[in-house]
C-alpha cells in the first residue's frame, strides 16, 4: 500500500497526494451488495439546512459490509480488494462455501485467495474473526464488538488497530488507539490485524475541489465573522477571538464533555491521553 506523488504542473498537483491503489483489483463492486445512498445535504426532513459545510459531493453507491462475522465453522475465500467511496478503509469481496457473498473491511495485508474463518476455534491469522477469550495477549486487532453479536464497533477506520494487553475474568483489557484502557467482555468478537490503507492520513487533496467531490462545502473561520455569528467574531483588525470554542459557545482544545454520569466509565482503566 503505497502513495503517489504528483509533478507541479499545476496548482492543484503541486502538493497532491494520493494513495497509489496497488491493492485494488476491481472497480466494479457486486451488485447484489450495494444499495442507494440518498444523502440529506446538511438539510433536514423540512427542507431547513441544520448542519453547515455538506453537501454536493460525487454519487456513490452503498456497500453492505458485513460486521458480524456470523459464520461460524463456513469457510471464506477472499476473491476481490475493492475501494469503498464510504470509508477510509478498503473492503473485501467474501465468497463463502455455501455460495453467499459479502463484504468485509480487509485487514492490511490480506491477499486474493485467502481464506477466511470466523468463531470460536479459528485459527489466530489475518482477517480470522475470533471471540477475545481465544486471541493470544499482545495480538493486534480491529473490528472489536462491543456486545456479543451486535457486531464491530471499535478500530474501522483505515490504519486503525487495538491491542489485547490481558484477561480479568469475563473482560478483557484493549489499549485503543487513542491511548485509552477499557474493558470489554471475551464473548465479544474481534478481527486479528491492522485495518487496510495505513497511509490514509498521508494523503493531500492539492485543491480545494477535491474536497467538493467528497461533499465538504467550503468552512468559514470563527474568527473572520461578525460578532452576531460567533463567539470568536468581531474585534479590530485580526483580532484573535479569545479562547476558541464552538458557534454555540462550548469552549473547545481541553475542555472535557463526556459526562461524568456515563455508565460505560466503569469499563475505561486509564483515560485516553
Amino acid at each position: 500500500m503505497g502513495l503517489r506523488k504528483f509533478n507541479p504542473i499545476t496548482p492543484g498537483t503541486r502538493f497532491k497526494v494520493i494513495s497509489d491503489f496497488a491493492t485494488i483489483t476491481t472497480d466494479t463492486p457486486e451488485k447484489s451488495l450495494t444499495k442507494p445512498n440518498h444523502r440529506s445535504g446538511g438539510r433536514n426532513g423540512s427542507g431547513k439546512m441544520t448542519i453547515r459545510q455538506v453537501g454536493g459531493g460525487h454519487k456513490r453507491k452503498y456497500r453492505v459490509i458485513d460486521f458480524k462475522r456470523n459464520k461460524p465453522g463456513v469457510p471464506g475465500v477472499v476473491k476481490t480488494i475493492e475501494y469503498d467511496p464510504n470509508r477510509t478503509a478498503r473492503i473485501a469481496l467474501v465468497v463463502y462455501a455455501d455460495g453467499e457473498k459479502r463484504y468485509i473491511i480487509a485487514p492490511h495485508g490480506l491477499e486474493v485467495g485467502t481464506t477466511l474463518h470466523s468463531g470460536p476455534g479459528s485459527n489466530p491469522e489475518i482477517g480470522n474473526a475470533l471471540p477475545l477469550s481465544e486471541i493470544p495477549l499482545g495480538t493486534t486487532i480491529h473490528n472489536i464488538e462491543m456486545q456479543p453479536g451486535r457486531g464491530a464497533a471499535l478500530c474501522r477506520s483505515a490504519g486503525a488497530s487495538a491491542q489485547l494487553s490481558a484477561r480479568d475474568g469475563k473482560y478483557a483489557v484493549l489499549k485503543m488507539p487513542s491511548g485509552e484502557q477499557r474493558m470489554i467482555l471475551v464473548a465479544c468478537q474481534a478481527v486479528i490485524g491492522t485495518v487496510s490503507n495505513p497511509d490514509h492520513s498521508l494523503n493531500v487533496h492539492g485543491k480545494a475541489g477535491r474536497k467538493r467531490w467528497l461533499g465538504r462545502r467550503p468552512r468559514v473561520r470563527g474568527v473572520a465573522m461578525n460578532p452576531v455569528d460567533h463567539p470568536m467574531g468581531g474585534g479590530e483588525g485580526r483580532a484573535s477571538g479569545g479562547h476558541p470554542r464552538s458557534r454555540n459557545g462550548m469552549i473547545a482544545k481541553g475542555f472535557k464533555t463526556r459526562s461524568k454520569k456515563k455508565h460505560s466509565s466503569k469499563y475505561i482503566l486509564e483515560k485516553r491521553k
